[in-house]
């Protein structure tokens, strides 16, 4: 009540509070941290209505105060004044705590990258790394299909254990309007740059959306923070950074930040050696679809259906998994071009609607190289690919680079072949090339930039790879 009400005034009944615990103080309820409860603001004439819906929904709310003209916090507790504050006071009157931020970027030389001699080696390590493996031990665990009213459940594919890129349900049974969730997490590249880590996050969750037939109409995001101690000028400084990419990235895209948390001060004394846990964020989204019909899954669905890549893959190998197996590193930590993504988001949403696309999958851990494999697998069929197709502004003429650089805002798409010239028309302004076609052979089959085939996988063996680090 003290936020919303700045600019008015407020006058509250403590009594009135809903109490978990009997026996509180009108202090403790009022300063009361306690969970999942918020306080809105209506109108008097649509106080039935609002209490109506609540009841309907089997939702507890209570009235406890009004709004005021009075410029002042007013509390009272069973009919007594507890406390009379100026929001001036309550808000201006007490000088802010000012303290310092710097940031350096870590000095890192450039690898020079030799082939490798197994990119399909490479592959199957960075599908059972740690970040990227099969999470089905955990999903198992809880219960996401409340009324049967999942439309894209978690894991996807012929066998239901491909990773899906985001979650749909459909909270009215009877509506076919649906709610998408995804979250998106770069915490390898925090270290370098965490402005490029948000940046990252947010564009991960977002694509994901997008991926299963969202739009960037009816997203909203949520934060939450991981980071050392604050107190320290470069922990704080490289948490205004990661901010400052908040603001920026979601301001572009108009996907607005709805709430969020953080956990500071993750970081203890060892003697004369502090340890603190990486700079971490993770970006929650939400998404609304008026039409859960159009939700596409990640899984490949038919022989001889073209395959395609959208996005600009560029010499981004910073925090990436491939140079981490490498035992690399790299300064170039992936970008984010909001205002050329937005144009790839609208393309890929353009093309949902008219249902052109049969399956739809984000590149981000591992690269292009990681996502067609999980599609391969997920939809028990066969891929054959051509890295030279692959749309990049760098000019990349190396296949490890072309494979597994982690650029954002990068999709891979499967059309029917009936499709191709509606889609391509759709994707005129932005970057885009047919990779490939779908293959009724359970091979991963890929050739690199000189025509030699660089990667021939059994789809089986892809798989194992990527669900023996946590079986189940």
């Amino acid at each position: 009540m003290g936020e919303i009400c700045e600019e008015h005034g407020a006058l509250v009944d403590l009594e009135k509070v809903p109490l978990k615990y009997e026996g509180l103080s009108y202090t403790e309820i009022w300063i009361s941290e306690a969970q999942e409860r918020m306080v809105i603001i209506v109108p008097p004439e649509n106080e039935r209505k609002i209490m109506k819906i609540f009841s309907e929904e089997n939702v507890e709310a209570t009235i406890i105060g009004t709004v005021t003209d009075t410029h002042r916090l007013q509390l009272r507790y069973q009919g007594n004044e507890v406390a009379d504050l100026e929001m001036e006071f309550l808000h201006h009157g007490v000088p802010q705590i000012t303290r310092k931020a710097i940031w350096q970027k870590p000095v890192i030389s450039e690898p020079e990258l030799a082939p490798t001699g197994n990119p399909g080696k490479i592959l199957k390590q960075i599908l059972s790394s740690w970040n990227v493996c099969s999470k089905e031990w955990v999903i198992r665990q809880y219960d996401h299909e409340v009324q049967g009213g999942s439309v894209l459940k978690p894991l996807v594919g012929v066998e239901n254990d491909g990773p899906g890129d985001a979650a749909v349900v459909r909270p009215v049974l009877g509506s076919m309007r649906g709610i998408i969730i995804s979250n998106g997490t770069n915490p390898k590249y925090g270290l370098i740059d965490p402005y490029a880590m948000a940046a990252s996050a947010i564009d991960e969750a977002i694509r994901q959306i997008i991926a299963v037939g969202g739009s960037l109409e009816k997203i909203a995001l949520l934060d939450n923070f991981c980071w050392g101690n604050t107190d320290k000028p470069d922990r704080l400084g490289s948490l205004v950074l990661a901010a400052q990419a908040c603001y920026d990235i979601a301001k572009i895209y108009g996907t607005p930040f709805i709430s969020g948390k953080d956990s500071l001060n993750n970081e203890y004394q060892i003697g004369d050696t502090s340890i603190s846990i990486p700079p971490t964020l993770l970006i929650s989204a939400l998404g609304v679809t008026d039409d859960v019909t159009r939700t596409i899954s990640m899984d490949l669905k038919e022989e001889g259906n073209l395959l395609y890549v959208i996005g600009d893959t560029k010499d981004e190998l910073g925090g990436s998994h491939y140079l981490e197996i490498l035992g690399l590193e790299s300064a170039k930590v992936p970008a984010v071009d909001p205002v050329k993504a937005r144009e790839i988001f609208q393309a890929i949403s353009s093309a949902t609607k008219q249902r052109l696309l049969r399956s739809c999958h984000d590149c981000s851990e591992g690269g292009i190289g990681v996502a067609i494999a999980e599609m391969c697998f997920a939809g028990g069929l066969g891929a054959e690919i051509d890295l030279s197709e692959i749309p990049s502004s760098d000019h990349l003429n190396q296949d490890d680079k072309l494979l597994f650089s982690e650029s954002n805002s990068r999709f891979i798409a499967e059309i029917s072949p009936e499709n191709k010239e509606k889609f391509e028309e759709i994707l005129r302004h932005v970057p885009h090339k047919k990779i490939g076609i779908v293959s009724a052979e359970r091979r991963l089959q890929v050739t690199g930039i000189k025509k030699n085939l660089i990667i021939d996988e059994q789809i089986e063996d892809l798989k194992e790879a990527w669900q023996k680090t946590l079986r189940w």
